[in-house]
């Protein structure tokens, strides 16, 4: 650990006698304006972008070009650079981040090594878990438990890599030993503007890898070779489609696994659709770059679960199949559907009940109604997380998508709870009703309060009143 500097924090409520300050531009505030809070609070250093007009006495004084940038570093040479003693692969892309390296976290365990997780549905250090509030932490507490990691003996960490912490730059300082690339479609253009910048940057965790590492891109995405073009990194790709360094496709699809093909090797699979295909050969692929070999990966990758929230399935006494899956993008809902569609049994109907997130990038709402409508025989629309916009607008927005003909079979309950009722009363034995767009969240975010809300438990009450 660092000496001389008793902490380190760009929050000024957070600072203690003896701490460095870093006065980073945020998204909601810029610490430049806390300067002074932060020294009273008993900050000794101040690293900043530009300067106050008052230097005050026995304060250092350090300036630097991006502080957000210079946050991540002075964040791991306090913690001891613990990203240098792991082995350290990010992944990144739209869908499918949260699988991967949740996966990889757990076949290492499987594999008989200790390792960390940095996802969006939790952080985990050597199979204890612990709270998350976001894809990718602050580089504070990524570098914090990356240190937990190392002292409990961990040798691998995978995290997600998510574009606004690229765009943050919360991951600078970090020492990747590979990088993961899912896919790219439409989402978080609230944030990025365009889907250029979006694309930009995820781009950026490419060309930062140092020659050492590895990356690995989805070449059947259209922009999956556009992430490998400025990378100094060892490149290979993977794909179902099209030849690649890594390939992979399903023999056999049922609604309880999948019977996969992997660099020409068949194994059985307890996860579900062809979004998991790619997920999988992903990990497949990764481990391998790991220096695992087929006879340890093969037999570990049968015994994977499904993430929580991802694909999760329950069944009624009357034989009616929920699924609950947290796809939230256009692309994500249509790829579970399409999954959903070719696995149900000939005159069963695929009822939907999906919202949007409030505060969010609003184009996509009437894209997700559409998808939903295209593969379902019903839709409810719903509320999501609505934040600081009333649920029955963003609804209403969903629902301005949906063509004529396909508007009879769309209902509008603003409340989820009814809306999820709704949607397993019309069931029938043998239809699938499909609850997404929030999978492993526990609560529902309104007027900044999070009520506590979990789809799976309202689900099994229902079904368990049935």
């Amino acid at each position: 650990m660092c000496t001389g500097i008793e902490g380190v924090h760009f929050d000024s409520r957070e600072i203690r006698e003896g701490y460095l300050f870093v006065a980073r531009r945020g998204v909601r505030a810029d610490g430049h304006a806390f300067i002074n809070k932060a020294i009273a609070a008993g900050a000794v250093a101040v690293l900043v972008e530009e300067l106050p007009a008052e230097l005050l006495p026995g304060v250092v004084y350090a300036r630097c070009a991006d502080s957000s940038a210079a946050l991540g570093i002075v964040a791991a040479n306090f913690y001891g650079n613990p990203s240098r003693e792991l082995k350290l692969v990010g992944v990144t892309g739209t869908n499918g981040k949260t699988t991967t390296a949740t996966l990889l976290y757990e076949l290492m365990l499987l594999a008989g090594h200790r390792a960390g997780l940095l996802s969006t549905v939790c952080n985990c250090i050597d199979g204890e878990r612990f709270e998350t509030t976001c894809t990718t932490p602050d580089a504070l507490e990524i570098n914090k438990l990356m240190r937990a990691m190392v002292d409990s003996g961990c040798r691998y960490c995978f995290m997600e890599v998510s574009s606004h912490a690229l765009d943050q730059r919360r991951v600078s300082g970090l020492a990747f030993d590979g990088a993961i690339f899912s896919n790219i479609t439409h989402d978080h253009l609230d944030y990025h503007g365009t889907f250029k910048e979006y694309i930009q940057a995820k781009k950026t965790f490419f060309d930062n890898l140092p020659k050492e590492a590895f990356a690995l891109t989805n070449a059947d995405d259209k922009n999956g070779a556009v992430m490998l073009q400025n990378s100094a990194a060892r490149k290979y790709s993977y794909a179902c489609k099209r030849a690649a360094d890594f390939t992979g496709r399903a023999i056999e699809r049922h609604l309880d696994g999948t019977m996969l093909s992997l660099n020409g090797h068949n194994v059985w699979v307890r996860l579900v659709g062809d979004f998991n295909t790619y997920n999988l050969l992903a990990v497949y692929a990764a481990a391998r770059l790991l220096d695992f070999p087929d006879e340890v990966i093969l037999p570990a990758m049968s015994r994977l679960k499904p993430v929580d929230g991802r694909f999760e399935t329950m069944l009624s006494r009357e034989g009616v199949m929920a699924i609950v899956d947290y796809a939230h993008t256009p692309d994500a809902l249509e790829n579970v559907l399409s999954t959903i569609g070719r696995l149900k049994g000939a005159g069963n109907r695929v009822i939907t009940v999906v919202g949007a997130g409030g505060d969010r990038d609003r184009s996509k709402r009437p894209v997700m109604a559409v998808a939903a409508c295209r593969y379902s025989d019903q839709v409810v629309l719903t509320s999501d997380n609505p934040r600081g916009e009333e649920p029955m607008a963003i609804i209403e927005e969903m629902y301005a998508g949906v063509p004529r003909e396909m508007q009879e079979r769309v209902t509008r309950i603003c409340n989820r709870e009814e809306a999820i009722r709704a949607a397993l009363t019309l069931a029938r034995s043998g239809d699938i009703v499909l609850v997404a767009g929030k999978g492993h969240e526990n609560y529902q975010e309104i007027k900044g309060v999070k009520y506590p809300f979990d789809d799976k438990k309202v689900i099994r009450n229902l079904f368990n009143k049935s």
